[in-house]
């Protein structure tokens, strides 16, 4: 039947365009954005966790840069911790070469002396932002040396759980700095001298081993924690990113579609026109 009322091919061909543009539109704003997922009314689901790994990847960016400037500060220290071991290595030889009654114990003294009061100047400097652990207090009245190097999320939930490196101090200041090391008067008092001196070129070893070893330890959690960040970083582009090409042939399509759909409307709307013909 056909009505001038109601034109039921021209209601159709209406729908299927407005459907077309708005799958247009999509388009459109895909390629101008460069997401699927913009906003939440796109796809809350997905967008909701993407915000979530969104503020995880910052965290750990954050982290990252915390890891590295702790790591600047216990390099710091292990560098001065291993000029202090040569100092001591050279004090040694010094209170070695009065092993011999022909030698001249005052100047050797004295030069041991120097040595020492530079190796107290070493501990006083080795400092970073602040903090050294050489001393035995690193900041302010605490021990040791802490940074937050992670942030673990348990799944499904907003809880995370705090992880940090702690890097006690080698407290030279009390070890090396406060050693009283025996006045060489004589070959006998050399020999005294010496094995006080290697007593603290083991403490010089030891404490730039540990500090070497924390060093590595937080270098490697930094490099972790930077590819866990761009670990996420790909998951985010993944879930809310646009396929470029497929979103570039979709849009051709649609706007083929479109005009085939402003045909068909434009027919559609004709067609109450060849009711005249009845009339003539």
């Amino acid at each position: 039947m056909s009505s001038i009322l109601t034109n039921n091919g021209a209601m159709v061909a209406l729908q299927t365009l407005k459907g077309i543009n708005a799958n247009l539109t999509k388009a459109q704003n895909e390629i101008s954005t460069g997401k699927k997922v913009a906003n939440a009314q796109d796809n809350a689901a997905v967008w909701s966790i993407s915000k979530v790994m969104e503020a995880d990847q910052s965290t750990f960016k954050t982290l990252q840069s915390n890891l590295n400037l702790a790591h600047s500060v216990v390099s710091t220290a292990r560098d001065g911790a291993e000029d202090i071991h040569q100092h001591l290595m050279k004090m040694r030889d010094l209170a070695a070469s009065a092993g011999s009654d022909a030698n001249d114990f005052g100047t050797v003294n004295d030069q041991i002396v120097r040595m020492k009061e530079q190796i107290v100047s070493i501990i006083d400097a080795t400092q970073m932002n602040g903090v050294n652990l050489l001393k035995t207090n690193p900041i302010g009245t605490a021990t040791s040396f802490s940074v937050l190097s992670s942030l673990d999320r348990t799944s499904g939930t907003v809880a995370t759980t705090s992880q940090s490196i702690t890097v006690d101090s080698v407290d030279f200041e009390g070890d090396i700095e406060a050693a009283t090391i025996t006045t060489i008067t004589d070959s006998t008092t050399a020999k005294t001298a010496i094995s006080e001196i290697e007593a603290l070129i083991d403490i010089a070893n030891t404490g730039a081993t540990k500090l070497g070893n924390a060093a590595q330890r937080i270098s490697d959690q930094s490099n972790f924690v930077g590819e866990l960040a761009d670990s996420l970083t790909r998951g985010i582009s993944a879930l809310v990113d646009a396929d470029m090409e497929e979103a570039s042939a979709r849009l051709q399509a649609l706007q083929t579609q479109q005009q085939l759909g402003v045909q068909a409307l434009s027919i559609a709307n004709q067609a109450p026109q060849t009711i005249l013909s009845l009339f003539r």
